[in-house]
């Protein structure tokens, strides 16, 4: 596996406000993320989880230090070119799935090609759709499909583009235990079979302990960074920052 970062943060801030009400949400964190590795990033409620997300995957800048996507400084790039960049190089999972209820299952998950005006790669969708299990649901729109189902949609649409790096949000946060399950074992085998990398926002113990690695914030610091092989050892290091 090549080790090289994916994504790196630099010495990363993110302060919200001025003067008396500044609040330092992200506070100098430097991490690298790996080719082909699935971490996890857990923490306290107002850790600043979403916020350090946001920033390496450039949907917010932040206020001092760099973050670099597949090897571009995202400080250097005005709104047009950190738009086409999240285009090429990221995908997005949410929790509330965000698709869009008037297409198909087959048109959300090639939703990322066609505004990119790309023609979708056969065997990557086929791929994709044996790995989702959802070869019988693709003329669906998401109202007919579960919530496992539409989040299986949104996981396939991430990945149809064959980005450097996914983001997931809480993705089992809107999911029942055995839907949540199925998810975590697709994105843990995105990252094993297609040497995806994904960065995973979770406060669910179980679903961090699906990932290679654990970082925990507290106040917009990371704090541990392990690798746990169980709910429990992940728990552990919950109780250790509570």
């Amino acid at each position: 596996m090549n080790d090289s970062p994916i994504v790196q943060a630099q010495e990363v801030s993110r302060v919200f406000g001025q003067g008396d009400a500044a609040v330092r949400a992200v506070d100098g964190v430097s991490v690298d993320l790996p080719k082909g590795r699935f971490t996890a990033i857990m923490g306290p409620s107002g850790s600043g989880k979403s916020t350090l997300m946001h920033c390496l995957a450039g949907l917010d800048r932040p206020t001092s230090g760099k973050v670099s996507i597949d090897g571009v400084d995202l400080g250097g790039l005005d709104d047009a070119a950190l738009t086409k960049l999240r285009r090429d190089k990221v995908g997005f999972v949410f929790q509330f799935f965000n698709l869009l209820p008037v297409l198909s299952a087959e048109e959300n998950i090639l939703l990322p090609l066609s505004l990119a005006g790309r023609k979708p790669d056969g065997e990557r969708f086929d791929q994709l759709v044996g790995a989702v299990g959802l070869g019988d649901r693709l003329s669906h729109r998401p109202a007919e499909l579960s919530g496992g189902q539409q989040q299986r949609v949104a996981i396939a649409r991430a990945l149809i583009s064959s980005p450097a790096v996914v983001f997931a949000d809480e993705p089992t946060g809107n999911l029942d235990t055995h839907s949540s399950e199925e998810v975590l074992a697709l994105m843990r085998r995105a990252a094993d079979e297609f040497g995806q990398t994904i960065v995973m926002v979770t406060h669910d113990a179980n679903a961090a302990a699906t990932a290679d690695r654990v970082l925990v914030l507290v106040d917009g610091r990371i704090v541990e960074d392990a690798a746990p092989s169980s709910p429990d050892q992940v728990l552990d290091l919950m109780k250790q920052v509570a």
